[in-house]
């Protein structure tokens, strides 16, 4: 049988674009991610060995599979061009670096940890939630900064009233801030607040304030941001996969358009025709 690139390129297109593929690929990810907890137990040293040949399969297993995606690309400019295949391409590659009996043997381990992430790439929901996260660090990172803000004022406040109070927990403006974060999260802060009140019995005011702000208004603030920015990808992801409502906004849209414009050029076929007349008249 007689193989030429382009044959080659479709058939590996074709086991790229495999559900079951696929699938398999994401159970070899799962699996090193197994073989990986395993290492950290005591077990005996027939099994490290066993798992050690284990993991140099999982190794070689993503490196032929990478393969077969750079060559199901068409071209090595094409398969660089998407971000999400030199991560993979990053990840397969640390990975080569040995495990025992090298300096480099921690790195190495370190690196296969991160194998795990390739299930992000695998999967599409998954990259629609990490691609959502980094599209909403920019906007969240202003409401962080006002959240600074706050946090600042209040343990300034905090640490000039308090700190005579409980030295641990007031002594200054940073460790105000640490004891303010336990506040925000709610890790028994009552009990701080309990034991201000006993010095400031309207120091409630300042603990019910501040969660407020922080903890009703802030997070939620934070919380909508994602939302908004998921709610923007999964309409990315589903025009570029021709379904879902987007999409028919989409189309609706463009009809409605389409229609205006023929509205439009009717309009002008009736404006000529009239002047036409109004000429042919007033002759």
């Amino acid at each position: 049988m007689k193989f030429d690139a382009a044959s080659l390129q479709r058939r590996f297109l074709a086991l790229r674009e495999n559900k079951l593929f696929e699938t398999f690929v994401i159970f070899v990810i799962v699996f090193s991610a197994l073989l990986i907890g395993a290492k950290t137990y005591a077990i005996p040293e027939n099994a490290q060995t066993f798992l050690y040949l284990l993991d140099w399969g999982v190794t070689l297993f993503f490196l032929a599979e990478i393969i077969v995606r750079m060559i199901a690309e068409g071209s090595l400019r094409a398969f660089f061009r998407k971000g999400w295949n030199v991560f993979d391409f990053v990840i397969v590659v640390a990975s080569l670096v040995p495990v025992q009996d090298s300096e480099a043997a921690l790195l190495g381990r370190l690196l296969r940890v991160f194998r795990v992430l390739r299930l992000v790439s695998i999967i599409p929901e998954l990259r629609i939630l990490l691609n959502a996260f980094l599209q909403a660090i920019p906007r969240m990172g202003y409401v962080s900064l006002l959240m600074f803000v706050i946090f600042y004022i209040y343990a300034a406040i905090g640490s000039m009233f308090f700190h005579h109070i409980n030295d641990d927990l007031w002594s200054n403006i940073t460790i105000s801030m640490l004891t303010l974060f336990r506040v925000a999260t709610f890790e028994d802060w009552t009990d701080v607040m309990y034991e201000t009140m006993t010095v400031y019995p309207l120091s409630w005011a300042y603990y019910l304030s501040f969660i407020f702000i922080v903890a009703f208004v802030f997070l939620n603030m934070m919380i909508g941001i994602v939302l908004e920015t998921l709610q923007r990808e999964h309409e990315e992801f589903d025009r570029s996969q021709g379904e879902g409502m987007a999409v028919e906004v989409d189309s609706i849209e463009q009809r409605t358009r389409e229609m205006d414009q023929r509205l439009q050029r009717i309009e002008s076929m009736v404006e000529a025709l009239h002047e036409r007349s109004s000429d042919t008249q007033s002759r």
